[in-house]
């Protein structure tokens, strides 16, 4: 099946290159101007910057509306179905979602960018990944001097027992899919970081390092929240005199300007520093602007394009394309130290989201 699935990615990739020769910029973008107006759809707010952004370069009408990924599922999987297709992209900030319905039910596809291929790593082609959004490890610089771990085992001892915020794993289907993640990419670095923080192997009657590591987390009673701002004001908030470290979205860190937080990214921590969630870019079967969608999808992998969310620490799957020097988390410096979001396990992830809240639910101590 590996060895099949292998070689489907290499006839993939060696199309798009091929591809790469004919694909003519300015040919899409004549053809676009001829389609109606553009209907993006994305979870940040950001998007509507980018909409218009590209609306006023392009000399063409594009919104950018904000909405969940719970809810772009929904509309996307109604208007194919009803044959009123109103949304022609879907920046779709859960992959799992997007591998496990849109994509194999016909509702949407993905489009490579020819021209861009090349700068684009191969797993993040299939489907098309548009930008990797940073979770990590923070603390507070106004508390400590410096991270004060330096291994996530830490997390699961009493020192930091209720002292580590993180949005809740049963309302966050991404901290599911870091879990999966984590087991299928990283399970080797998570059973050497137990026995490098304990001095001894890890025996245990689970079936993974991840999983003894996860009903250890959940059984020393993290705070958990509903959302990455809450997760950050418990570690950082002015006047905050509790020692927290917190699992929050790098773009939480433009509220140590905004919001007189003092937010510091834990790095040097064994194995990771957090782990990152991707943004797939879809375009919804049946458009009646398919030129229109593709360009903005183009659009999107330029540095010109993603700058608003840049700007927030996201990064571009466009490798040629990089964070701004002033983003405020520095998580530049550490991208190798977070786990990146590898979709080749994407439906696994779908698959085993109950699972793993089942598994939380059970370990988690009140």
């Amino acid at each position: 099946m590996k060895k099949t699935i292998t070689s489907a990615l290499a006839l993939f990739i060696g199309l798009g290159a091929a591809q790469a020769e004919d694909f003519n910029l300015d040919a899409l973008i004549e053809a676009a101007k001829s389609e109606p107006p553009l209907t993006v759809y994305d979870s940040t707010g950001k998007i509507t910057e980018m909409a218009d952004a590209f609306s006023a370069k392009y000399g063409l009408k594009a919104e950018g509306i904000k909405s969940k990924a719970t809810a772009q599922l929904e509309t996307v999987i109604r208007e194919v179905q009803s044959g009123n297709v109103q949304t022609d992209v879907s920046f779709i900030s859960d992959v799992p979602a997007a591998i496990g319905q849109l994509l194999p039910g016909g509702f949407a596809e993905s489009w490579v960018p020819p021209d861009l291929a090349a700068d684009i790593a191969p797993v993040a082609q299939n489907p098309l990944l548009i930008v990797s959004s940073p979770n990590i490890l923070a603390y507070s610089t106004a508390l400590f001097d410096k991270c004060p771990i330096t291994n996530i085992w830490q997390l699961t001892d009493a020192d930091w027992k209720g002292k580590v915020s993180m949005q809740d794993p049963l309302g966050k289907p991404s901290y599911t899919d870091w879990f999966n993640q984590m087991r299928s990419h990283a399970d080797d670095k998570v059973a050497a970081a137990y026995e490098a923080h304990y001095g001894k192997k890890l025996e245990t009657t689970y079936g993974s390092a991840t999983e003894a590591f996860v009903a250890a987390l959940a059984a020393n009673s993290p705070l958990l929240t509903d959302s990455d701002s809450a997760a950050a004001e418990a570690v950082a908030a002015p006047g905050q005199t509790e020692p927290f470290i917190g699992l929050v979205s790098a773009a939480k860190f433009r509220d140590n300007e905004g919001a007189g937080f003092t937010l510091g990214l834990c790095s040097g921590v064994d194995p990771i520093i957090g782990f990152s969630s991707g943004t797939v870019g879809l375009i919804v079967k049946g458009t009646d602007s398919p030129n229109a969608a593709k360009l903005f999808v183009h659009y999107a992998l330029t540095a010109e394009g993603i700058a608003p969310q840049a700007a927030d620490g996201k990064v571009s799957s466009n490798k040629s394309v990089g964070l701004p020097a002033d983003e405020p988390s520095g998580i530049a410096a550490h991208l190798d130290e977070v786990l990146a979001y590898d979709p080749s396990t994407g439906l696994e992830d779908w698959e085993s989201r109950q699972d793993w809240q089942d598994f939380w639910r059970l370990a988690y101590a009140r």
